[in-house]
Protein backbone atom coordinates (compact mmCIF):
# COMPACT_ATOMS: atom_id res chain seq x y z
CA UNK A 1 0.00 0.00 0.00
CA UNK A 2 1.08 3.54 -0.67
CA UNK A 3 0.83 4.60 2.95
CA UNK A 4 3.12 1.77 4.09
CA UNK A 5 5.67 2.64 1.40
CA UNK A 6 5.66 6.31 2.38
CA UNK A 7 6.46 5.34 5.97
CA UNK A 8 9.26 3.08 4.74
CA UNK A 9 10.67 5.88 2.57
CA UNK A 10 10.72 8.20 5.57
CA UNK A 11 12.38 5.61 7.81
CA UNK A 12 15.04 4.88 5.21
CA UNK A 13 15.84 8.60 4.81
CA UNK A 14 16.09 9.06 8.60
CA UNK A 15 18.33 5.99 8.69
CA UNK A 16 20.59 7.60 6.06
CA UNK A 17 21.04 10.71 8.24
CA UNK A 18 21.77 8.63 11.35
CA UNK A 19 24.23 6.47 9.40
CA UNK A 20 26.19 9.47 8.10
CA UNK A 21 26.38 11.04 11.58
CA UNK A 22 27.43 7.70 13.10
CA UNK A 23 30.21 7.15 10.56
CA UNK A 24 31.49 10.70 11.15
CA UNK A 25 31.61 10.29 14.93
CA UNK A 26 33.26 6.87 14.63
CA UNK A 27 35.89 8.24 12.25
CA UNK A 28 36.79 11.32 14.29
CA UNK A 29 35.46 10.66 17.79
CA UNK A 30 34.12 13.19 20.30
CA UNK A 31 36.84 15.69 19.48
CA UNK A 32 34.92 16.69 16.35
CA UNK A 33 31.86 17.75 18.38
CA UNK A 34 30.97 21.44 18.54
CA UNK A 35 31.08 23.73 21.56
CA UNK A 36 33.47 21.64 23.65
CA UNK A 37 35.39 23.15 26.57
CA UNK A 38 38.67 21.45 25.56
CA UNK A 39 38.82 22.36 21.88
CA UNK A 40 39.91 20.01 19.15
CA UNK A 41 43.17 21.82 18.42
CA UNK A 42 44.36 21.51 22.03
CA UNK A 43 43.46 17.81 22.08
CA UNK A 44 45.43 17.29 18.88
CA UNK A 45 48.40 19.17 20.34
CA UNK A 46 48.19 17.02 23.47
CA UNK A 47 48.35 13.85 21.38
CA UNK A 48 50.85 15.19 18.85
CA UNK A 49 53.48 17.61 20.15
CA UNK A 50 54.39 18.74 16.63
CA UNK A 51 52.56 22.06 16.37
CA UNK A 52 53.34 22.46 12.68
CA UNK A 53 51.70 19.12 11.79
CA UNK A 54 48.56 19.99 13.75
CA UNK A 55 48.34 23.37 12.00
CA UNK A 56 48.82 21.77 8.58
CA UNK A 57 46.10 19.19 9.25
CA UNK A 58 43.56 21.73 10.50
CA UNK A 59 44.25 24.14 7.63
CA UNK A 60 43.86 21.29 5.14
CA UNK A 61 40.52 20.29 6.67
CA UNK A 62 39.21 23.86 6.57
CA UNK A 63 40.40 24.75 3.07
CA UNK A 64 40.05 21.46 1.21
CA UNK A 65 36.40 21.97 0.26
CA UNK A 66 37.07 25.49 -1.04
CA UNK A 67 39.80 24.10 -3.28
CA UNK A 68 37.47 21.38 -4.65
CA UNK A 69 34.73 23.64 -5.97
CA UNK A 70 35.74 22.78 -9.52
CA UNK A 71 34.65 19.15 -9.13
CA UNK A 72 31.35 18.64 -11.04
CA UNK A 73 28.28 18.54 -8.76
CA UNK A 74 30.47 18.85 -5.67
CA UNK A 75 30.36 22.63 -6.01
CA UNK A 76 26.78 22.48 -4.68
CA UNK A 77 28.09 21.00 -1.43
CA UNK A 78 31.54 22.60 -1.18
CA UNK A 79 30.43 25.95 0.28
CA UNK A 80 28.43 24.34 3.10
CA UNK A 81 31.10 21.72 3.81
CA UNK A 82 33.68 24.50 4.05
CA UNK A 83 31.60 26.49 6.56
CA UNK A 84 30.92 23.33 8.56
CA UNK A 85 34.66 22.45 8.53
CA UNK A 86 33.79 18.85 7.69
CA UNK A 87 36.84 16.71 8.37
CA UNK A 88 35.95 14.29 5.57
CA UNK A 89 37.83 14.98 2.36
CA UNK A 90 35.81 15.79 -0.78
CA UNK A 91 36.53 12.29 -2.12
CA UNK A 92 35.35 10.74 1.14
CA UNK A 93 32.16 12.79 1.06
CA UNK A 94 31.44 11.70 -2.49
CA UNK A 95 32.16 8.08 -1.54
CA UNK A 96 29.78 8.55 1.38
CA UNK A 97 27.08 9.72 -1.04
CA UNK A 98 27.64 6.68 -3.23
CA UNK A 99 27.68 4.30 -0.25
CA UNK A 100 24.48 5.56 1.39
CA UNK A 101 22.78 5.69 -2.02
CA UNK A 102 23.56 2.00 -2.52
CA UNK A 103 22.33 1.16 0.99
CA UNK A 104 19.15 3.18 0.43
CA UNK A 105 18.58 1.33 -2.85
CA UNK A 106 19.01 -2.04 -1.12
CA UNK A 107 16.64 -0.99 1.67
CA UNK A 108 14.05 0.14 -0.92
CA UNK A 109 14.46 -3.16 -2.75
CA UNK A 110 13.82 -5.18 0.41
CA UNK A 111 11.13 -2.96 1.91
CA UNK A 112 9.07 -1.76 -1.04
CA UNK A 113 7.62 -3.01 -4.31
CA UNK A 114 8.67 0.05 -6.32
CA UNK A 115 9.95 -0.48 -9.86
CA UNK A 116 13.69 -0.53 -10.57
CA UNK A 117 13.91 3.02 -12.05
CA UNK A 118 11.97 4.43 -9.08
CA UNK A 119 14.26 2.64 -6.60
CA UNK A 120 17.36 3.92 -8.39
CA UNK A 121 16.13 7.53 -8.45
CA UNK A 122 14.96 7.40 -4.82
CA UNK A 123 18.18 5.71 -3.69
CA UNK A 124 20.35 8.39 -5.32
CA UNK A 125 18.06 11.14 -4.04
CA UNK A 126 18.18 9.84 -0.47
CA UNK A 127 21.95 9.33 -0.54
CA UNK A 128 22.86 12.69 -2.05
CA UNK A 129 20.04 14.57 -0.31
CA UNK A 130 20.80 12.98 3.06
CA UNK A 131 24.47 13.95 2.96
CA UNK A 132 23.56 17.43 1.71
CA UNK A 133 21.06 17.96 4.55
CA UNK A 134 23.57 16.62 7.10
CA UNK A 135 26.33 18.96 5.93
CA UNK A 136 23.93 21.92 5.78
CA UNK A 137 22.80 21.23 9.34
CA UNK A 138 26.40 21.07 10.54
CA UNK A 139 27.23 24.35 8.81
CA UNK A 140 24.17 26.13 10.22
CA UNK A 141 24.91 25.00 13.80
CA UNK A 142 28.60 25.88 13.55
CA UNK A 143 28.01 29.37 12.16
CA UNK A 144 25.35 30.05 14.80
CA UNK A 145 27.79 29.08 17.56
CA UNK A 146 30.55 31.25 16.09
CA UNK A 147 28.21 34.25 15.89
CA UNK A 148 27.25 33.72 19.53
CA UNK A 149 30.85 33.33 20.70
CA UNK A 150 32.40 36.20 18.73
CA UNK A 151 31.40 39.13 21.04
CA UNK A 152 32.84 37.34 24.07
CA UNK A 153 36.02 36.56 22.13
CA UNK A 154 36.49 40.19 21.07
CA UNK A 155 35.91 41.41 24.64
CA UNK A 156 38.46 38.88 25.88
CA UNK A 157 40.97 40.29 23.38
CA UNK A 158 40.21 43.80 24.66
CA UNK A 159 40.96 42.76 28.25
CA UNK A 160 44.19 41.06 27.16
CA UNK A 161 45.33 44.16 25.27
CA UNK A 162 44.59 46.43 28.23
CA UNK A 163 46.78 44.39 30.58
CA UNK A 164 49.69 44.81 28.17
CA UNK A 165 49.61 41.70 25.98
CA UNK A 166 50.43 42.09 22.27
CA UNK A 167 47.62 41.29 19.84
CA UNK A 168 49.13 37.93 18.89
CA UNK A 169 49.07 36.91 22.56
CA UNK A 170 45.46 38.12 22.84
CA UNK A 171 44.54 35.82 19.94
CA UNK A 172 46.32 32.93 21.70
CA UNK A 173 44.42 33.65 24.93
CA UNK A 174 41.10 33.46 23.06
CA UNK A 175 42.11 30.15 21.48
CA UNK A 176 42.73 28.68 24.95
CA UNK A 177 39.92 30.19 27.01
CA UNK A 178 36.80 29.87 24.87
CA UNK A 179 35.07 26.80 23.49
CA UNK A 180 34.98 25.35 20.02
CA UNK A 181 34.32 26.06 17.20
CA UNK A 182 35.77 29.58 17.49
CA UNK A 183 38.64 28.40 19.71
CA UNK A 184 40.13 26.22 16.98
CA UNK A 185 39.65 28.97 14.38
CA UNK A 186 41.59 31.48 16.51
CA UNK A 187 44.11 28.80 17.41
CA UNK A 188 44.93 28.40 13.72
CA UNK A 189 45.37 32.17 13.41
CA UNK A 190 47.66 32.14 16.45
CA UNK A 191 49.79 29.34 14.99
CA UNK A 192 49.94 31.04 11.59
CA UNK A 193 51.11 34.23 13.30
CA UNK A 194 53.84 32.25 15.05
CA UNK A 195 55.08 31.00 11.69
CA UNK A 196 55.13 34.50 10.19
CA UNK A 197 51.74 35.09 8.55
CA UNK A 198 50.13 38.49 9.03
CA UNK A 199 47.25 38.32 11.54
CA UNK A 200 45.13 40.69 9.46
CA UNK A 201 45.44 38.40 6.44
CA UNK A 202 44.58 35.35 8.55
CA UNK A 203 41.48 37.07 9.94
CA UNK A 204 40.42 38.15 6.45
CA UNK A 205 40.86 34.61 5.15
CA UNK A 206 38.74 33.22 8.01
CA UNK A 207 36.02 35.83 7.39
CA UNK A 208 35.85 35.01 3.68
CA UNK A 209 35.89 31.26 4.31
CA UNK A 210 33.03 31.48 6.81
CA UNK A 211 31.28 34.30 4.87
CA UNK A 212 30.43 36.14 8.11
CA UNK A 213 29.98 39.90 8.22
CA UNK A 214 31.04 40.34 11.86
CA UNK A 215 34.35 38.61 11.17
CA UNK A 216 34.88 40.92 8.20
CA UNK A 217 34.41 43.88 10.55
CA UNK A 218 37.06 42.40 12.86
CA UNK A 219 39.51 41.77 10.01
CA UNK A 220 39.06 45.29 8.62
CA UNK A 221 39.47 46.89 12.06
CA UNK A 222 42.72 45.01 12.70
CA UNK A 223 44.08 45.76 9.20
CA UNK A 224 43.32 49.49 9.50
CA UNK A 225 44.96 49.65 12.93
CA UNK A 226 48.06 47.88 11.58
CA UNK A 227 48.38 50.39 8.74
CA UNK A 228 47.44 53.65 10.45
CA UNK A 229 47.94 52.92 14.15
CA UNK A 230 45.60 53.81 17.00
CA UNK A 231 44.31 52.27 20.19
CA UNK A 232 43.34 48.75 19.14
CA UNK A 233 41.69 48.00 22.50
CA UNK A 234 39.25 50.90 22.06
CA UNK A 235 38.55 49.94 18.46
CA UNK A 236 37.79 46.34 19.42
CA UNK A 237 35.70 47.43 22.39
CA UNK A 238 33.49 49.47 20.08
CA UNK A 239 33.37 46.58 17.64
CA UNK A 240 32.29 44.18 20.39
CA UNK A 241 29.41 46.51 21.27
CA UNK A 242 28.35 46.69 17.62
CA UNK A 243 28.50 42.92 17.19
CA UNK A 244 26.55 42.30 20.39
CA UNK A 245 23.93 44.89 19.38
CA UNK A 246 23.57 43.28 15.93
CA UNK A 247 23.25 39.88 17.56
CA UNK A 248 20.51 41.13 19.89
CA UNK A 249 18.71 42.76 16.97
CA UNK A 250 19.01 39.56 14.94
CA UNK A 251 17.49 37.55 17.80
CA UNK A 252 14.68 40.09 18.11
CA UNK A 253 13.95 39.96 14.38
CA UNK A 254 14.00 36.19 14.53
CA UNK A 255 11.49 36.20 17.39
CA UNK A 256 9.21 38.67 15.60
CA UNK A 257 9.25 36.69 12.34
CA UNK A 258 8.93 33.27 14.02
CA UNK A 259 5.14 33.30 13.66
CA UNK A 260 5.36 34.06 9.95
CA UNK A 261 7.99 31.36 9.46
CA UNK A 262 5.90 28.71 11.16
CA UNK A 263 2.81 29.90 9.28
CA UNK A 264 4.63 29.36 6.00
CA UNK A 265 5.83 25.92 7.06
CA UNK A 266 2.33 24.98 8.23
CA UNK A 267 0.65 26.20 5.05
CA UNK A 268 3.14 24.24 2.95
CA UNK A 269 3.09 21.11 5.10
CA UNK A 270 -0.66 20.95 5.75
CA UNK A 271 -1.63 19.71 2.24
CA UNK A 272 1.05 17.02 2.42
CA UNK A 273 -0.16 15.96 5.88
CA UNK A 274 -3.75 15.82 4.63
CA UNK A 275 -2.65 13.67 1.70
CA UNK A 276 -0.90 11.24 4.07
CA UNK A 277 -3.95 11.06 6.35
CA UNK A 278 -6.21 10.33 3.36
CA UNK A 279 -3.89 7.59 2.15
CA UNK A 280 -3.78 5.99 5.61
CA UNK A 281 -7.52 6.20 6.30
CA UNK A 282 -8.81 5.55 2.75
CA UNK A 283 -6.09 4.29 0.35
CA UNK A 284 -8.60 4.07 -2.53
CA UNK A 285 -9.82 7.68 -2.21
CA UNK A 286 -8.25 8.80 -5.53
CA UNK A 287 -8.85 5.59 -7.50
CA UNK A 288 -11.72 7.09 -9.50
CA UNK A 289 -9.66 10.02 -10.79
CA UNK A 290 -6.26 8.38 -11.24
CA UNK A 291 -6.94 7.79 -14.93
CA UNK A 292 -8.21 11.31 -15.57
CA UNK A 293 -5.94 13.19 -18.03
CA UNK A 294 -5.75 16.22 -15.74
CA UNK A 295 -4.77 14.30 -12.58
CA UNK A 296 -0.98 14.25 -13.09
CA UNK A 297 -0.78 17.86 -14.37
CA UNK A 298 -2.87 18.98 -11.39
CA UNK A 299 -0.46 17.23 -9.02
CA UNK A 300 2.47 19.08 -10.60
CA UNK A 301 0.63 22.41 -10.32
CA UNK A 302 -0.07 21.80 -6.62
CA UNK A 303 3.58 20.87 -6.02
CA UNK A 304 4.78 24.02 -7.81
CA UNK A 305 2.47 26.19 -5.71
CA UNK A 306 3.69 24.53 -2.50
CA UNK A 307 7.33 25.16 -3.44
CA UNK A 308 6.51 28.74 -4.45
CA UNK A 309 4.80 29.28 -1.10
CA UNK A 310 7.91 28.13 0.75
CA UNK A 311 10.18 30.38 -1.32
CA UNK A 312 7.96 33.45 -1.01
CA UNK A 313 7.50 33.02 2.76
CA UNK A 314 11.24 32.57 3.16
CA UNK A 315 11.94 35.75 1.20
CA UNK A 316 9.43 37.70 3.29
CA UNK A 317 10.94 36.71 6.64
CA UNK A 318 14.62 36.66 5.57
CA UNK A 319 15.47 40.09 6.98
CA UNK A 320 19.14 41.08 6.81
CA UNK A 321 20.56 42.56 10.02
Amino acid sequence: MLSAELIIYGLIFVGVLILVEGVYLVAFGRSISLNRRVNRRLEMLDKNVNREEVLAKLRKEMDQHLESRGIPLYSLLADRAQKAAIAFTPNQLMMMMVGVSVLAFLALTMGTEATLPVRIVLGIGMGVGGVFMWVSSKAKKRLALIEEQLPDAVELMVRSLRVGHPFSSAIAVVSREIKDPLATEFGIISDESTYGRDIGESLKHMAERLDMQDLRFLAVAVSIQQQSGGNLAEILEGLAKVIRARFRLFRRVKAITAEAQWSGKFLSGFPVAVLLVIQVTDPHYYDEVLDHPWFIPACFVVAIFLIANLLVMRMLVNIKV
